[in-house]
């Protein structure tokens, strides 16, 4: 058995380019601005077969809306031919319009959404 712990290497020095006479050059480091990512609205569009209270349904389940704002953006879609109903990250609505369409898809009925850019 050893008694003794292993010694650790020596660490070798690093002599600065130019033998370290004092003449070496420091860059600055620069703030990077990242743009924040675009945002897509996630638009509704009416349609004369889908029933009101299928959309309400909708939008409470893919959209978080309480009863009353689901209302809300079903009867602004109904009377004005389109609603938003959120803005989000272009993948977040993309994945929300697919959501959309499959579950009108199973349930028979044509309700059309879609995203676009925010302006």
């Amino acid at each position: 058995m050893a008694t003794q712990t292993p010694s650790k290497p020596p660490v070798p020095t690093i002599q600065p380019p130019g033998g370290g006479d004092g003449d070496s050059v420091v860059m600055e480091r620069r703030a990077q601005r990242v743009a924040p990512p675009p945002m897509f609205q996630v638009v509704m569009l009416n349609d004369d077969y889908t029933p009101m209270e299928f959309v309400v349904v909708v939008l409470q389940e893919f959209f978080n809306k309480d009863r009353e704002a689901a209302t809300q953006i079903m009867l602004k879609i109904h009377l004005d031919g389109r609603g938003v109903c959120g803005v989000y990250s272009r993948d977040v609505a993309s994945t929300k319009v697919e959501q959309v369409l499959d579950a009108a898809n199973k349930a028979g009925h044509p309700l059309q959404c879609v995203s676009e850019p925010v302006e």
